[in-house]
């Protein structure tokens, strides 16, 4: 059997080192999750231009839970340390994807979760993190300007638009 927290000091390590390449300057906090009174973010990561404060989980495939309380201690911290909260998901055979708070869903018993599906639609990739990428969503997607000029004279074809009123369009 796998212990779970090596499992996870485990997963926070790979953390650190993605980051690490990706170009952030990057340390686990070593007393994050206990051994101090404060509550600390797994990781802090910065690159000169974006600072996080970062919560890491993992899991084999099941949702993954955060405490409420563990979430407002994140963003406190980033927020009197100057930095960006971040929750980072992690699913086996997956890779890291990371989430504002506030982009989590919220249970009725005012914890977090994540989902696998929701982590790979909606999460942002490491190079998305480090602002070298942008997620581009289907509802983003602009409309084809060649079919827009299709559309336009296939309505001059079918007499809805006038010749005059398709040039004014084009």
């Amino acid at each position: 059997m796998v212990d779970v927290n090596s499992k996870g000091d485990r997963r926070e390590r790979e953390l650190v080192n993605r980051l690490d390449e990706a170009g952030f300057a990057v340390m686990r906090a070593p007393a994050s999750g206990s051994a101090t009174d404060r509550e600390l973010p797994d990781v802090l990561a910065g690159d000169g231009d974006r600072f996080y404060a970062i919560e890491a989980k993992s899991s084999a495939g099941a949702p993954i839970y955060l405490d409420g309380e563990e979430v407002e201690a994140l963003v406190y911290f980033s927020r009197n340390f100057g930095a960006k909260p971040r929750i980072a998901a992690r699913f086996d055979e997956e890779d890291w994807y990371f989430f504002h708070p506030a982009d989590l869903h919220t249970t009725d018993g005012g914890n977090y979760r994540v989902k696998k599906e929701t982590a790979l639609a909606e999460g942002a990739d490491l190079a998305e993190l480090a602002g070298d990428s942008r997620k581009v969503r289907l509802d983003e997607i602009a409309v084809d300007p060649d079919k827009e000029r299709l559309d336009v004279l296939r309505a001059v074809a079918g007499g809805d638009l006038s010749p005059e009123e398709a040039v004014e369009m084009l």
